[in-house]
């Protein structure tokens, strides 16, 4: 079965070459047949790869572990779910996953298109097909998932115990798919600069491509940040650790690109800079995969070294500057339509915000290969630490949630002094009165209550317009509000789901101020009965922590010890905490399981840190995290704003036909 799955893999790999070629020479020889077969061959690749998913799964379902692959991720007493996790668990998979995304995404696309963009699709299918078999090639050569032992081990050695987690089911796949799914805007890219048709056709063909794989790639971001806070035990959810600034640098460009993409469909301006964004985002998912995959960086999400850095490095080499090289050629078919008539003016906004997104993506970048850059250089690793990235990076994000309430408070082209007035009028003093009310009810902290008064102004002009919107639909329809709002909302999906989008990342930005302002910590070593207090910074109260009891217990693959402890809040019982340490039998090191108890205000994290004196005393870390519910109800609300956006509008019974707004 192994041999039949890596015999899949090069047959995937002569579809793409032949798919590459058949496409561009029948474009060029004008062969429409041979154009069709290279939609064929995106088809059979498409095929191909899931055989090859499928047979990888397979083999982990009933425990294989004459390959080595399965070997090192896997084990019998492993529960199906996870065996099936295990299959992005390492490189190899989590390659051949990447490509699986792909193929299906092509494939979709070519259907798409089957009747549209004549003229692009043939390019579109081969950037597809040649960025495919770049995969095919390294996981035919370098990292082959089929690879086979010599011999049969009578047990796998798991999935990492820090893996098993419920996190790991949307983290790895969600993640990988973003990075996959950003070669389907490059392809379009690509194609409208080597046909010349340069207009804003190939910009609505990848809107809501652009979407999908953008909130996909800030769920795996939102995903990873969940996973690193219940599983890793250190009290923190993001630590710029190079694997998760990897994830963020694309979702920043890509983020660029939908703002500064509205601006070229309503006055024609920014093409060029619009085609760079797309060209960088595309480069930086595969930078990504390759931080992730090639261990170059050391990382807790990153896998061990491997020979994946050169084949990431050329590729990513020569499709930044092929690409860059053409976008050169044609820049003179890319001059804006318009120019910027004031800076006080909605245009002026969207292109600071995209300053400000690159120069966030830049600085992180930076941080991130510094490392790199240094060893290679003097021969020693130097590590960049939270410190650099939370001074560079905390204002420049503060300053883009700002801009979120300032946007929409601004016309386009100019505005005039009495509608800045009348507009920033009732947020800037819901800004002042939450700065005010913070501050009388004993809640210090000069950066943290201006954070949490910028995010009160920005919800307040988004919650005005909603309110102004819905109120015009009242009077109109004659509807109730709640009717009005729903209608204003389906009226304009992108606009309005762009709103909730923004409500979400003020709810997460909260988060991060809170906890990063108030949060407390306390270490304490107990004997059973005694008793730890801490209190919480930001409302003042005291908990009280009592440690109850030790219990130790065998499973099927580890060993495990328990701490409780019992908690009051201002000395009213509240509940009990169980936080645990675990052994794996396949692995030297204990893996820590946190107890938290959340409330909307904050949450409590009980960490054991382990037992002394023969197990007569446990050591224990606690901390109060402000805030943090928050930061997953932002993410729920991000979510369900990228799906209002993404909806199709109603059918235009008139037309005949489903129309779309971008």
């Amino acid at each position: 079965m192994a041999e039949f799955g890596y015999f899949t893999l090069l047959m995937a790999l002569g579809a793409c070459i032949y798919g590459a070629v058949a496409a561009v020479m029948g474009k060029k020889r004008g062969y429409p047949e041979l154009v069709a077969s290279a939609r064929n061959a995106v088809y059979a690749v498409t095929f191909l790869v899931s055989l090859a998913s499928f047979i990888l799964a397979y083999l982990f379902v009933v425990s294989d572990f004459q390959v080595m692959y399965v070997a090192s991720y896997s084990s019998r007493d492993m529960s199906l779910l996870y065996k099936l996790v295990a299959f992005y668990g390492g490189q190899q998979g989590s390659l051949l996953f990447w490509a699986l995304v792909l193929g299906i995404s092509s494939a979709i696309v070519v259907v798409q298109n089957k009747d549209r963009h004549r003229e692009l699709m043939p390019y579109i299918i081969m950037v597809l097909m040649i960025t495919q078999a770049f995969f095919f090639t390294v996981m035919a050569t370098v990292s082959n998932p089929f690879e086979k032992l010599n011999f049969v081990p009578a047990d796998g050695q798991g999935l990492n115990p820090l893996l098993e987690n419920p996190g790991m089911i949307f983290h790895p796949p969600t993640q990988l798919a973003g990075y996959a799914g950003f070669t389907i805007p490059f392809a379009f890219a690509i194609a409208a600069l080597l046909t010349r048709r340069l207009n804003d056709e190939w910009l609505r063909s990848i809107r809501s491509w652009t979407l999908i794989y953008w909130i996909l790639l800030g769920l795996g971001n939102i995903a990873g940040a969940q996973w690193a806070y219940v599983e890793l035990g250190w009290g923190g959810m993001w630590a710029w650790d190079p694997v998760e600034n990897a994830g963020l640098l694309p979702w920043l460009t890509a983020t660029a690109f939908l703002h500064s993409v509205m601006i070229q469909k309503r006055r024609g301006m920014l093409k060029i800079w619009n085609i760079l964004l797309v060209i960088l985002t595309f480069d930086l998912a595969i930078f990504g995969t390759m931080v992730t995959r090639s261990g170059i960086v050391s990382s807790v999400h990153s896998f061990g070294q491997s020979s994946l850095g050169p084949f990431f490095l050329g590729f990513l080499a020569v499709t930044l500057l092929l690409s860059t090289y053409l976008l050169y050629l044609r820049s003179a078919d890319l001059r804006s339509d318009d120019e910027i008539d004031s800076f006080l003016s909605r245009e002026s906004t969207f292109l600071i915000n995209n300053l400000i997104l690159v120069t966030a993506t830049f600085a992180t970048f930076l941080g991130t290969i510094f490392p790199m850059i240094t060893e290679a250089v003097r021969g020693v690793k130097i590590t960049v630490g939270p410190p650099f990235f939370n001074q560079v990076n905390g204002p420049i994000f503060l300053l883009l949630v700002l801009l979120m309430g300032i946007c929409p408070l601004i016309g386009w082209r100019r505005a005039s002094t009495s509608n800045l007035v009348r507009n920033f009028m009732y947020p800037f003093f819901a800004g002042i009165a939450i700065a005010g009310l913070l501050f009388l009810l004993g809640i210090r902290g000069g950066f943290a209550i201006f954070g949490f008064a910028v995010c009160g102004f920005v919800l307040a002009t988004i919650l005005i317009e909603l309110f102004r919107g819905m109120r015009a639909k009242h009077r109109i329809s004659g509807r109730n509000y709640a009717v009005a709002l729903v209608d204003l909302i389906a009226g304009n999906r992108p606009r309005y789901g762009g709103y909730i989008v923004h409500i979400g990342i003020i709810l997460m930005a909260v988060a991060v101020i809170g906890s990063n302002a108030y949060t407390a910590s306390v270490e304490k070593s107990l004997a059973p009965q005694e008793t730890m207090t801490i209190q919480s910074p930001m409302t003042d109260k005291v908990y009280t922590l009592k440690y109850e009891s030790l219990n130790q217990y065998q499973t099927e693959s580890k060993q495990i010890v328990a701490a409780t402890m019992s908690v009051y809040n201002e000395g009213k019982y509240v509940g009990r905490l169980t936080s645990e340490r675990s052994k794996h039998k396949n692995h030297d090191n204990p893996i820590t399981e946190v107890a938290i108890r959340s409330t909307l205000l904050e949450d409590l994290y009980l960490i054991f840190i382990g037992t002394e004196q023969n197990g007569a005393v446990a050591a224990f870390k606690v901390l109060v995290n402000p805030m943090m519910t928050w930061m997953w109800i932002g993410s729920l609300m991000l979510i369900a704003g990228t799906v209002v956006a993404l909806w199709p509008e109603r059918r235009n019974k008139a037309a005949g036909a489903v129309a779309y707004t971008d």
